[in-house]
C-alpha cells in the first residue's frame, strides 16, 4: 500500500475520520489474532450477544447495562462486562470492517460517561440512605461535577485508556442526616465518601477486571490534595498556585457526570473558573518555554524508560514524533491565542487543528499532514492495546503481532508499515521541533564585529554596552531599575537576550537608533508583563519588523504603545501581501462572538473589547504596509474607510438585539457617511462624519432609533481597556447640531431637495458630493499584493471561514438594500439639480473665505491643507463643478474622490488642458506629504519653495474657475 492510499485531504478531514479507504480493513476474521479477543470469547461467551450488534452507542450499551443487570449482576459486574463486550465489539469493527477512528474514539468515551454516571448514582443512592442529602446553606442540593480530562474530556479515550478525573463540588454544606437525627456529616466528606464509592464501582479490579483505570492526579494539589474540592477552593487553587502546564490539562476538561447535573445547566458554574485559567486576555507566550520544559521532561523520562530497552523507543505516543507532539503542537495555538480568538477552544484534536488553520495559524498542507499522521498513530495506538488490553504505546518486539498490525491497517506487512510509521513520525517531530525551537540564535550574536565574545548570561548592564552612546544613555538605569529587578531571573535573561540581538542588528545596520529607542520607549512600561518580551525572543521576525515600524516613524510608535498587543500582527506571513478585507474581518468577528456566546461570555464588555481588538489590530497591519512601503496613500484610506465601513456595520448587527425597545428583528436603518469617511479618504486617527436615518411606520419609531444610535454611538466612543474606537461628528445632520439625532429618511430626502420650509444650505449640498450610504454588506475583497517571503509561522487569525458562522457577506434585508437605492436617488437629484452658476460661484467662493479665517496662517509658510493653492482650494473647485455641471456631465456624479473628479472635468472640457491632471497631480503630492507629516507627528506647514509647484497647479485650477 502507497502513502497515498492513506492520506486523505484537509478539505476532506472528516471523510478520513467517517469513511476510510477500505485499504485500512484487515483481512476477515483478523480479530482472533487479540490475545485479548480470544479471551473475552472464551469468558464471555453467552454474554457477548446482549450487546445490540452494530457499533457501540450509549443508548445500546445503555440497553447491554440493563440486560446484563436483568441476568442477575450488580452494578460493578454489569459494568465490568459491559465494558469487556464493548472492546470485543470494537476490535472487530476497527481491525476487519475499518471502523472510523472517531466512531472508535466516541463510543469508549460514551462507555465512560455511561458507567460514571452508573456509578454516581449508586453511590448517592446509599449514602443518601446513610446520611441523607447533602444541602448548601442556601437549601438547595450541593451537585458533584465528574470533570474528565485529556483525552476522555476531548471524547477521545483510547481503548485501553485510563481517563484522567477531578471531582468537583459546587458548595460547601451538610447533609440532612438520617430520619432518626443521626449520620449527619459535611459536604465535603460527603462527596468524599462518593468519590470511594465511585472507585470502587469503576476502579478496582475483580474477576471481570476494572471497568477503567482511574486516574485522579491531575487535581488540584496533585495526590497530595484532597480526592474531591469545592468550586471556590478550586478558583483559589487556579490563581495562587496553578501552573502553566495545569493550563494544558483544564483545556480539554468536560463535565461528563452525572448527567442529571450537566442536563440542568448547574455545570455551566465551571466555566467562569476554568476559562479565564486557561485562556487568558492578552497573546500568551510565556507557555512557549513552560511547554518546552514539560516536553523535555517527558522525553527525558521516555529516554530513561528506554535506557537498555531499545524496544521502548517505538512508543507511538511519547517518543519524538509521537501523538504527544502532535497535541502540544495544536494545544500551543490554541492556549496562545485562545483568550483574543475564542473561535480557536475546541477539545478535539482534529477539530482544533482544522480551526487553526483557518485562523491562518498553520498552513493548509501541514495541517493536513499532521491530521494523517494523528490518525494513523491512534489506529497503531489502538492496535498495539487490542493485544493484550494493556495501557501501552509501544510497538510490540513479536514479528506476529507487528505484522498483524501492519496488515489490519492494510499494509503488505511490516516492512511498508514501518516505513509510513516512520515517515509520521519525522514529518511531526520537525513541525514541533519548529515550532518550539524558540529563539535561534542571529548570526554573530555571540561575537560582535572585532571577534570579541558577547556576553551570554542575564547581565543587563554588560548587554547595554554594546549600544551606541544615545541608546545606552537612554537605558542607562536598566540594570538598576524597579521593574527589571522584580523580574524573575528567567525573564531577566530573555530581556538580556532580547537586548543582545538588538545591539546585533543595529550594530549590522538592519534597524536605526530611533527604532532602538522606540523600543526602549514601549517595553520599560510592559516590563511587569512578560508576555511581550517572550514574544518577542520566541518570534526574531516579529522583533526585527516592529523595530523598522518604530524607526520608519513617531506615530506608529505612539500606537503600539497605546495598543502593545496588536505587534502579534507582525508574525503573520501574509502580513504585507494582503490588503484589508471586509468580509473576513466580519466573518472573524461573527465567528468569536459566537464562540463567545457558547460559552456565556458574550456581555456587552466582551463585545465591546472583541471590536476595539480587532479594529486596532487591523489599523496597525494597514500601518505596516504603509511605512513598509507597500501600499500607497490613497490604498490606505480605502481600507481605513472599508474597515470604518465594517465596524459599523457590526456594531448595527450587534447592538439592535440588545435595545429593549426593539420591534422588529433587524433595524430599518442606514449611516449616511460623509467627509473623509464618505470620500474614502479617512487617515489614521479620523473621526466619523456620519448621519443616521430610519426608515420606519411603527408609532415609536423615532424614540425607538434615537435610542438605538445613542447606544450605537456609545459602543463607537465609550473607552474600555482595550481603548476606543472612534470619534463621532454627527454636525451634518438636518438643521446641524439643533436637529434631531437620528431622522426619518423622508425628512431627509426633503430637508436635502429643498421641499418645504426647513432645506439645506450649500454647503450641505457641497458635503453631498462626498456622502454615501455605509454599504448594508461588504464589498468583495480588494485583493492580494504580489507575495513576498513567509516570516514567522503563528501569524494572525484571519482567512478562511468558520464552520457554523454566519455570513457576513450574505444578501442584505431588503429593507436596507432599498434605503441605500433610496439615498442614491436623493444624493442624484441633489447633485443634478439645475443650479445658477453665478450664485453657486458667489456662495463656494464666500464659504472659502469663511474657513481662511478661521484658519490662520503662520507667516512665511505653506499650509498643505489651508494656504491659497493648498488641498481645501482643490476640493471646493470640486465640489462646485460636481454641483454646477453634473446635470449635463453626467460622468462627475459618482463619489470617485478628487483625483479622479479633477481629471473628468477635464475630459468634459470644463478645465483647460493640463490644468485638470496638474492640480489632481498636485492634490495627490500634498496628500502624500500631509500624511508623512501626520505620521512623523510634525506640523503640515512647509517652507513655500518645497511644494512651489503643487500649489501653483491649484492656484492656476482656482483661476481657471473662480476669477
Amino acid at each position: 500500500m502507497t502513502r497515498a492510499d492513506v492520506q486523505g485531504s484537509c478539505g476532506n478531514r472528516d471523510g478520513l475520520l467517517v469513511h476510510p479507504s477500505p485499504a485500512f480493513a484487515g483481512p476477515p476474521g483478523s480479530a482472533a489474532h487479540s490475545r485479548l479477543v480470544q479471551r473475552l470469547r472464551r469468558r464471555y461467551e453467552v454474554e457477548l450477544p446482549l450487546l445490540a450488534p452494530g457499533a457501540p452507542t450509549r443508548d445500546t450499551m445503555a440497553e447491554g447495562l440493563a440486560r446484563l443487570t436483568a441476568e442477575g449482576h450488580d452494578t460493578g459486574a454489569a459494568l465490568r462486562i459491559l465494558r469487556q463486550l464493548v472492546m470485543e465489539r470494537l476490535v472487530v469493527l476497527d481491525c476487519e470492517q475499518a471502523a472510523p477512528l472517531e466512531q472508535v474514539t466516541r463510543a469508549v468515551t460514551e462507555l465512560a460517561e455511561l458507567a460514571l454516571d452508573t456509578a454516581c448514582q449508586a453511590a448517592f443512592a446509599q449514602l443518601d440512605e446513610r446520611h441523607g442529602a447533602p444541602m448548601t446553606e442556601r437549601g438547595e442540593r450541593a451537585q458533584l461535577w465528574v470533570i474528565g480530562m485529556g483525552k476522555l474530556g476531548a471524547r477521545e479515550l483510547n481503548v485501553s485508556s485510563d481517563i484522567d478525573l477531578i471531582y468537583i463540588y459546587d458548595e460547601d454544606g451538610e447533609t440532612t442526616g438520617r430520619d432518626d437525627g443521626r449520620g449527619q456529616i459535611s459536604v465535603q466528606e460527603y462527596f468524599t465518601r462518593a468519590v470511594k464509592l465511585i472507585y470502587g464501582l469503576i476502579g478496582d479490579t475483580t474477576e471481570h477486571g476494572f471497568v477503567f483505570r482511574v486516574d485522579l492526579a491531575l487535581r488540584p494539589n496533585g495526590n497530595s490534595g484532597p480526592t474531591v474540592c469545592s468550586l471556590d477552593a478550586l478558583e483559589e487553587y487556579m490563581l495562587v498556585q496553578g501552573r502553566e502546564w495545569e493550563r494544558f490539562a483544564w483545556m480539554k476538561s468536560r463535565a461528563i457526570a452525572p448527567r442529571a447535573a450537566i442536563a440542568s445547566g448547574s455545570a455551566q458554574a465551571l466555566r467562569g473558573v476554568v476559562l479565564p485559567f486557561v485562556f487568558r486576555k492578552y497573546l500568551d507566550y510565556n507557555v512557549f518555554e513552560s511547554l518546552r520544559t514539560l516536553h523535555d521532561q517527558i522525553r527525558s523520562h521516555a529516554s530513561k524508560r528506554s535506557a537498555g530497552r531499545p524496544e521502548r523507543a517505538n512508543d507511538v505516543k511519547l517518543s519524538r514524533g509521537g501523538i504527544r507532539e502532535i497535541e502540544f503542537t495544536v494545544q500551543l495555538l490554541q492556549v496562545v491565542r485562545g483568550g483574543q480568538f475564542p473561535e480557536l477552544r475546541t477539545r478535539p484534536t482534529l477539530q482544533a487543528l482544522e480551526r487553526v488553520t483557518r485562523a491562518g495559524l498553520m498552513p493548509p498542507e501541514t495541517a493536513d499532514a499532521l491530521a494523517r499522521a494523528y490518525v494513523f498513530l491512534r489506529r497503531v495506538e489502538h492496535r498495539i492495546q487490542y493485544l493484550d488490553d494493556q495501557q501501552t504505546h509501544i510497538l510490540p518486539t513479536q514479528d506476529e503481532d507487528l505484522d498483524w498490525i501492519a496488515r489490519t491497517l492494510g499494509f503488505d506487512g511490516a516492512c511498508p508499515f514501518l516505513h509510513e510509521l516512520d515517515a509520521h513520525r519525522e514529518f511531526v517531530a520537525q513541525e514541533f521541533d519548529r515550532l518550539l525551537g524558540g529563539d535561534a540564535p542571529c548570526k554573530s550574536c555571540q561575537k560582535n564585529a572585532h571577534g570579541e565574545a558577547r556576553v551570554a548570561s542575564s547581565d543587563i548592564g554588560a548587554a547595554l554596552a554594546a549600544f551606541p552612546d544615545r541608546v545606552r544613555e537612554r537605558m542607562a538605569d536598566w540594570p538598576e531599575h524597579p521593574r527589571v529587578l522584580a523580574l524573575r531571573d528567567e525573564a531577566r535573561g530573555r530581556l538580556t537576550r532580547l537586548l543582545q540581538r538588538t545591539a546585533q542588528w543595529l550594530e549590522d545596520g538592519s534597524i536605526n537608533e530611533d527604532g532602538v529607542l522606540r523600543l526602549a520607549d514601549w517595553v520599560e512600561p510592559l516590563l511587569r508583563r512578560e508576555s511581550y518580551i517572550a514574544l518577542l525572543l520566541e518570534r526574531p521576525a516579529v522583533h526585527e519588523r516592529l523595530l523598522r515600524v518604530l524607526g520608519a516613524a513617531r506615530w506608529p510608535a505612539r500606537y503600539v504603545m497605546q495598543h502593545p498587543g496588536v505587534i502579534d500582527e507582525l508574525a503573520s506571513p501574509q502580513l504585507l501581501a494582503d490588503r484589508f478585507d471586509a468580509g473576513t474581518f466580519e466573518r472573524e468577528l461573527e465567528s468569536r462572538r459566537e464562540a463567545l456566546a457558547r460559552t456565556g461570555e458574550d456581555d456587552e464588555e466582551n463585545l465591546l473589547n472583541l471590536l476595539r481588538r480587532a479594529h486596532h489590530a487591523d489599523v496597525f497591519r494597514t500601518l505596516v504596509r504603509d511605512v513598509e512601503g507597500r501600499i500607497s496613500v490613497e490604498q490606505v484610506a480605502d481600507d481605513l474607510s472599508a474597515l470604518a465601513d465594517a465596524i459599523l456595520r457590526v456594531t448595527s448587527r450587534w447592538c439592535w438585539p440588545r435595545l429593549r425597545q426593539r420591534h422588529r428583528d433587524t433595524p430599518a436603518f442606514g449611516i449616511i457617511a460623509y467627509g473623509k469617511l464618505g470620500g474614502k479618504e479617512l487617515g489614521y486617527g479620523s473621526d466619523l462624519d456620519i448621519v443616521f436615518v430610519f426608515d420606519d411606520e411603527h408609532e415609536n419609531a423615532q424614540e425607538i432609533y434615537a435610542a438605538f444610535v445613542r447606544k450605537l454611538i456609545t459602543w463607537l466612543t465609550v473607552k474600555t481597556g482595550e481603548g476606543d474606537l472612534f470619534e463621532i461628528d454627527t454636525a451634518l445632520r438636518p438643521n446641524g447640531s439643533s436637529g434631531l439625532l437620528v431622522t426619518s429618511f423622508e425628512a431627509f430626502a426633503d430637508y436635502q431637495e429643498n421641499r418645504g420650509s426647513n432645506t439645506a444650505w450649500t454647503w450641505e449640498h457641497q458635503a453631498m458630493t462626498r456622502a454615501r450610504m455605509v454599504p448594508p454588506r461588504s464589498p468583495a475583497a480588494q485583493g492580494a499584493l504580489p507575495p513576498e517571503g513567509a516570516v514567522a509561522a503563528l501569524g494572525r487569525p484571519g482567512g478562511g471561514e468558520v464552520p457554523g458562522a454566519p455570513n457576513a457577506e450574505a444578501v442584505p434585508d431588503e429593507d436596507a438594500a432599498a434605503l441605500q437605492a433610496r439615498f442614491d436617488a436623493v444624493r442624484h437629484a441633489v447633485i443634478s439639480a439645475p443650479r445658477d452658476r453665478a450664485a453657486l460661484r458667489a456662495e463656494i467662493f464666500g464659504m472659502r473665505e469663511k474657513m481662511r479665517s478661521a484658519h490662520p496662517l503662520k507667516a512665511g509658510l505653506f499650509d498643505v491643507k489651508h494656504s491659497p493653492g493648498g488641498m481645501v482650494d482643490a476640493e471646493f473647485v470640486t465640489q462646485y463643478l460636481v454641483l454646477a455641471h453634473s446635470g449635463e456631465h453626467p460622468a462627475l456624479e459618482p463619489n470617485l474622490g478628487n483625483i479622479a473628479l479633477l481629471q473628468r472635468a477635464e475630459a468634459a472640457g470644463l478645465l483647460p488642458a493640463g490644468v485638470g491632471q496638474n492640480a489632481a497631480d498636485a492634490y495627490r503630492a500634498l496628500r502624500r506629504v500631509q500624511h508623512q507629516a501626520r505620521l512623523n507627528e510634525q506640523p503640515t506647514q512647509v517652507e513655500p519653495p518645497q511644494l512651489a509647484r503643487e500649489c501653483q497647479a491649484i492656484q492656476q485650477l482656482w483661476h481657471a474657475v473662480f476669477e
